[in-house]
């Protein structure tokens, strides 16, 4: 699949075009959850950004169709976690639709604001959600963070070419 060589026309890509160039991006895999009115909700996302320092501000990308959209939606806070390259698995749980997230053998805790935090992840970080803002058919989270835990060892989990991978030097 190639770009058009009419650069000067313009219209917009196909989704079929962003996914091919997006799969040539490595990208940190992180599990982003919220406490939900019928239990905690999660899932994988690859749009983790650091948008500020002061404030300390981070954002993720969230499909409006997604099964955890609606608790995110509302939810006041969220968790964010780094995941190390050990846990492929659980990148893939969280990314399945209609996996028991939070079941055995993931292993989690209610955190402050109610979040739940994973246990064995590189970082976490509680947030304030203080905007969505609709980008297509997903939605943009900003969040403030409040409070985290960078201190877990290991090294970070990537996302390339349609696979979890490790880092390698």
């Amino acid at each position: 699949m190639t770009a058009s060589p009419d650069l000067g026309t313009s219209r917009l890509a196909s989704p079929d075009l962003l996914r091919s160039v997006f799969r040539r991006h490595a990208a940190g895999v992180a599990v982003i959850t919220a406490p939900g009115g019928g239990g905690p909700v999660g899932f994988t996302a690859t749009s983790l950004t650091s948008v500020s320092a002061e404030p300390p501000v981070i954002s993720f990308g969230i499909g409006v169709g997604a099964s955890s959209w609606p608790a995110i939606s509302e939810s006041d806070h969220v968790g964010v976690h780094v995941l190390g390259e050990h846990q492929q698995e659980l990148a893939a749980t969280f990314a399945r639709s209609g996996a028991d997230r939070f079941g055995a053998p993931t292993r989690w805790r209610k955190g402050p604001e109610g979040v739940p935090v994973l246990d064995d992840v590189l970082a976490w970080l509680v947030c304030r959600v203080v905007a969505r803002v609709p980008a297509g058919d997903h939605r943009i989270v900003l969040a403030e963070v409040v409070l985290g835990d960078p201190s877990g060892a290991g090294r970070p989990l990537l996302y390339h070419q349609g696979r979890f991978n490790g880092l390698r030097d």
